[in-house]
C-alpha cells in the first residue's frame, strides 16, 4: 500500500475496505477525536463539522470543500475500529470510546 493512502473500513459493510488520501484522513481523524466527547450527549455530525472547521488545514481543505464527505468517511472507519460509537438518538450523536 502506498504511503500516501490509508485503508479505511466501513461499519455498515464489514470486511470491505477502501483506500483514501492519508493526509486528509489523518487531519480529519485527529480533529474529530479531539473534538468528540467521551460522555453523553455526544455530538451530531453537524456539531462535529462546526467544531473542526476552524482548525482545518487550508492546504488540504480549501474553504472546507469536501468536509462532509471526509467527516462521514472517518466516522464510519472509527466506528468500525471501535474508536467511536453512535448513540440511538435522532439526529444521530457520536461519542469517543
Amino acid at each position: 500500500m502506498s504511503a500516501d493512502r490509508v485503508e479505511v473500513e466501513n461499519v455498515n459493510h464489514p470486511g470491505q475496505s477502501s483506500r483514501v488520501d492519508a493526509a486528509k484522513y489523518g487531519a480529519i481523524r485527529t480533529l474529530m477525536l479531539s473534538a468528540l466527547p467521551a460522555a453523553e450527549p455526544g455530538m451530531t455530525t453537524d456539531h462535529i463539522k462546526d467544531a473542526i472547521r476552524p482548525d482545518l488545514p487550508q492546504d488540504l481543505f480549501p474553504q472546507g470543500k469536501t468536509l462532509g464527505w471526509w467527516v462521514k468517511c472517518v466516522q464510519l472507519d472509527l466506528e468500525a475500529k471501535g474508536a467511536m460509537v453512535r448513540l440511538p438518538t435522532k439526529p444521530l450523536s457520536f461519542l469517543r470510546t
